[in-house]
């Protein structure tokens, strides 16, 4: 098996649904929103995060394609004025030799930060800001990655929409 790039998976959180919310799950209502850079990685993503959601029983989410990173965030915010439960946001971004790469994940990272604290609406965060192609493909849930962050990120905004409306919240 090949050598795997270093990855922050240790310490990870188990990212199950309580038993008892798992009923509630059917009920969210779910969106993805996904770039289309870098094909085989965000193909797995966008896989891995529908097949998280049918384990918990939501089997039809809006699945949204944009070009890059960059329309994450306004995308994102016109899924949550049509009143999703929760969105999953699902991108890549490979280091190259410019500052590129520093613009693009500040307004990802900030402009869906901004989507999820101004609309109520969680989001998953499942935007790989990596060094190197490897390092993507070790995250991306493909056969013999260490990580799966599509999964993580599609369970992340499900879990945290389910402790809002268990706050009351939504």
């Amino acid at each position: 098996m090949k050598e795997h790039s270093e990855v922050a998976g240790s310490g990870a959180p188990e990212l199950g649904i309580n038993p008892a919310d798992l009923k509630r799950c059917a009920h969210l209502r779910v969106a993805i929103v996904a770039a289309q850079w870098h094909t085989e990685v965000m193909d797995a993503l966008v896989t891995n995060a529908v097949k998280a959601l049918a384990e918990h029983g939501i089997d039809e989410p809006k699945l949204v394609r944009v070009p890059g990173c960059f329309e994450l965030p306004v995308a994102a915010h016109a899924l949550a004025k049509n009143r999703y439960d929760a969105i999953v946001a699902l991108g890549v971004v490979v280091r190259g030799g410019t500052p590129h790469f520093d613009y693009v994940c500040r307004a990802a990272t900030d402009g869906l930060t901004k989507v999820a604290v101004e609309s109520g609406i969680p989001v998953g965060f499942g935007v790989l800001t990596t060094d190197n192609e490897q390092q993507a493909i070790d995250r991306a849930g493909l056969p013999g990655s260490a990580e799966d962050k599509g999964r993580e990120a599609a369970l992340s905004a499900v879990a945290t929409a389910l402790t809002l409306k268990n706050l009351g919240e939504r």
